[in-house]
């Protein structure tokens, strides 16, 4: 009898994050990948202990590894040595390496929210009325603040990275399996982040999301393109989430969750047939 495949499914489904439960979304795709492999649910700490039983562990809602990031450096170490198929890949040059992509794209001319981590660079952004300060190995606004421009010669640099504060018309969110898109989502209201509908992009649009998509190299996995809506009617990269993307999926129709569930499970099949990475 041939043995289906076993997923060690990673999430925290004590996390609490404002305006949403991340617990949810993890019971529901949990439940539905059910149908194709055989899947046990654990918390991020417990992943490096538990992995080697399985064919692959799937890193879904596990919170930010800022707050448990010398056990995740472990995990990482651990299944690069034992070649453990780890879904998102752990090859991802976006939020999974930290923010520096952030300073390459702005280097290399992408539209992103230009970004600087020296006081020597400020010459690259442009004049605004407040500036973002956020750290380097941030998740989720924790450690975010607001400054002046005459502040900026007195902060600490090395490990922060500076960004003009952009006044935005809406962020709107690109969500992606390997690499085909699959809903996007947006806020209307810029004061209320997480009240989210559903959005329908140009062409343009995804055209702008599909570079960086593009550029991170992520053969498989889960990827969301985080932008916002300039009053000039642009769009500017704000994150690309290559490690554990929520994918707000109860603010999507039945028919699309339905779909995405299909694009994750074809997905994780092409993913444990594909030769392991060298």
């Amino acid at each position: 009898m041939h043995r289906r495949p076993r997923v060690l499914f990673v999430t925290d489904l004590a996390y609490e994050a404002r305006g949403r439960r991340y617990c949810d979304e993890d019971i529901f795709l949990s439940s539905r990948l059910r149908d194709d492999f055989d899947v046990a649910l654990c918390h991020p700490l417990d992943a490096a202990a538990l992995m080697d039983a399985f064919d692959a562990v799937v890193v879904r809602n596990s919170g930010p590894v800022l707050h448990y990031q010398k056990e995740y450096d472990a995990f990482r170490e651990q299944a690069a040595a034992c070649g453990t198929r780890v879904y998102n890949p752990l090859s991802g040059r976006a939020d999974m390496a930290g923010k520096q992509y952030l300073l390459d794209l702005t280097e290399a001319g992408y539209p992103v929210i230009p970004t600087i981590d020296r006081y020597e660079n400020l010459g690259a952004l442009p004049e605004a009325g407040q500036y973002v300060v956020k750290p380097k190995a941030g998740a989720d606004s924790i450690g975010l603040d607001f400054v002046s421009r005459e502040q900026l010669g007195g902060l600490a640099y090395g490990g922060i990275l500076v960004q003009p504060r952009v006044d935005f018309r809406y962020e709107v969110s690109f969500y992606y399996v390997d690499d085909a898109f699959q809903y996007a989502l947006h806020a209307p209201d810029p004061e209320r982040r997480w009240v989210l509908e559903p959005y329908r992009p140009t062409d343009a649009d995804l055209g702008f999301a599909r570079r960086f998509i593009d550029w991170n190299t992520l053969d498989h996995g889960i990827q969301r393109v985080d932008a916002c809506r300039t009053q000039e009617g642009d769009l500017l990269l704000v994150e690309l989430e290559d490690l554990n993307p929520y994918l707000s999926l109860d603010h999507v129709d039945d028919t699309t969750r339905a779909a995405f569930v299909t694009s994750m499970t074809a997905s994780l099949h092409r993913f444990l047939d594909a030769p392991r990475a060298a």
